[in-house]
Formats: structure tokens, sequence, C-alpha cells
């Protein structure tokens, strides 16, 4: 009684540590995205702002594709 008892436990706390793990991570994410948000059109604006160039429309949207090409 008591091995299955061990293995019944066992399995319990990888469970539990699984689920934790899965939360913690989750809430780390959230947090992480709050404080660097992801590339968006505004930003490349203002880079392309920042190295002397005016971009047209067309222009950022080739840049919005290329990055979000390179996160797949």
């Amino acid at each position: 009684m008591p091995l299955i008892l061990g293995i019944v436990l066992i399995v319990l706390g990888i469970l539990a540590g699984a689920v934790g793990g899965f939360f913690i991570a989750q809430r780390m994410m959230k947090k992480h995205l709050q404080e660097n948000p992801p590339i968006t059109e505004e930003v490349i604006v203002a880079m392309m702002s920042q190295m002397g160039r005016k971009p047209s429309q067309k222009q950022v949207n080739q840049v919005m594709k290329q990055v979000h090409a390179s996160m797949k």
C-alpha cells in the first residue's frame, strides 16, 4: 500500500507542478508583453523618421510583412 501511495503522490506532485508552471509562465509572458510591446506601425514610422527618412505607407507595410515573416 505505501508503494501505491508514493506513486500517486509523485504523479499528483508532477501534475500540480505542471499546472502551477503554466500559470506562472502565462503571468510572466503577459507582464513581459506589457513592458515590451510588439512592434507596431507607429514604432516603424518613428524608427525610419529617426534615420532621416519619411516613410510611405507602402514602405511601412513592407517592413511589417518582413517582421511578421521573421517571427514565424
